[in-house]
């Protein structure tokens, strides 16, 4: 059965009880349900621990994609002790991680308001992410700091909205990334919208984003790099702009 993951509907939610559904011999470890997020879109997986019934706890060092998106396996870090199937644990996502990452993508999305240029790539961190544009435009990093941050400040609302595949489909444009499609074949595509009535953006991703913009805190644009002819790299990172090389 493809897994519940609870995520899709609360960014927020960081712990949960589940069942042992399958072990992999590479370790790799599937519930009923899970509150970790998988790596996928740019965005990492998440780390955290599995607590036992006695109480001991298995480190996580990865939640990844299996063959296929409704597939999640959780990877435990070397020497953590076997689990058994049928086994209930509760599962812990290392929330201060995963909080940083929700600001970050949030953040990815305010840039790809700001820069209204087809995306050719993304990736999200803790402490940096970047967003690569399809562009040629000389565009100053200061002015597109200052733009984010009044996105920011004024606190939109962020929220999911759900769209079958078929909707998708008949409506491409909604798509911003020129190169990774959003996931289908589960039913439902999520689309992450931002202001009222999606007044400031709306575009599908599965990510996990913070609730209102004003949670993002403080952003700004580190670098501006030109990566080809048509290809303008921007990297964000929290905090004022300070003078970065």
């Amino acid at each position: 059965m493809p897994v519940n993951a609870l995520y899709r509907d609360d960014s927020y939610l960081s712990t949960c009880e589940a069942v042992v559904t399958a072990v992999h011999d590479d370790g790799g470890i599937e519930f009923d349900q899970t509150c970790f997020y998988a790596t996928s879109g740019g965005q990492p997986g998440d780390t955290g621990f599995l607590e036992r019934a006695d109480g001991s706890k298995i480190v996580l060092g990865q939640t990844r994609h299996g063959a296929t998106k409704d597939i999640i396996l959780h990877v435990p870090l070397a020497d953590q002790a076997p689990l058994t199937l049928g086994e209930t644990l509760v599962l812990h996502v290392d929330w201060a991680r995963r909080h940083k990452l929700m600001r970050m993508h949030t953040a990815c999305h305010l840039l790809s308001v700001v820069c209204s240029y087809p995306i050719t790539g993304a990736a999200v961190g803790e402490d940096e992410s970047r967003v690569d544009f399809d562009m040629t435009d000389t565009i100053d990093k200061d002015e597109v700091t200052a733009k984010l941050m009044a996105l920011v400040n004024e606190n939109h609302p962020v929220y999911l909205q759900w769209i079958t595949d078929e909707e998708l489909a008949a409506n491409p444009g909604i798509v911003k990334s020129k190169n990774v499609r959003p996931p289908i074949g589960l039913g439902r595509v999520s689309l992450v919208c931002i202001g009222e009535n999606s007044a400031i953006d709306s575009q599908p991703c599965g990510g996990t984003h913070v609730a209102e913009t004003q949670e993002a805190g403080q952003i700004h644009i580190a670098k501006i790099e030109k990566k080809g002819k048509e290809n303008r790299r921007f990297r964000i990172r929290f905090g004022a702009p300070v003078d970065e090389a």
